[in-house]
């Protein structure tokens, strides 16, 4: 049962740090992640928030429109 639950608790960090990092390169709070654990609909939740949400950290630029 033991190792078992290692190899989950691996394979759950190598997801949640990098959709962390992703998340605080974007400017949101690294604990969004957490969507990732949500049976079904987790991962489109995360994609409609990265792709249509404005990203904190993206500066508005004069000229750009």
């Amino acid at each position: 049962m033991f190792p078992e639950m290692g190899r989950v608790i691996i394979v759950a960090l190598m997801i949640v740090i990098p959709v962390c990092l992703i998340y605080r390169k974007a400017g949101f709070h690294p604990a969004w992640a957490l969507l990732v654990f949500l049976p079904g609909f987790g991962l489109l939740l995360i994609f409609l928030q990265l792709g249509l949400m404005p990203w904190p950290n993206q500066q508005d630029k004069p000229g750009e429109s």
